[in-house]
């Protein structure tokens, strides 16, 4: 099973990334586009034969082990 990870900075962190690509889109003549925030999709492969319960917490794990600063950034699991 293909599972998605999406991290993103906390709102409350400010990010250059995001701001430059606002600036960017304006300069562009998208003036609309506004509060742009960048993050990162992982995409990871689990069995088939794991459980709905044991693919959580293995993807819990993983995150605040390794993917995530939960310092700065926070997650969300799509798939």
């Amino acid at each position: 099973m293909r599972i998605k990870i999406l991290i993103r900075l906390k709102s409350q962190i400010l990010e250059p990334q995001g701001k430059v690509i606002e600036q960017s889109l304006k300069s562009l003549g998208f003036e609309e586009f506004s509060n742009i925030r960048q993050g990162k999709l992982i995409e990871i492969d689990l069995p088939d034969s794991l459980n709905e319960k044991e693919r959580s917490e293995k993807i819990d794990v993983a995150c605040k082990r390794l993917l995530v600063n939960e310092i700065i950034e926070e997650y969300e699991v799509l798939g």
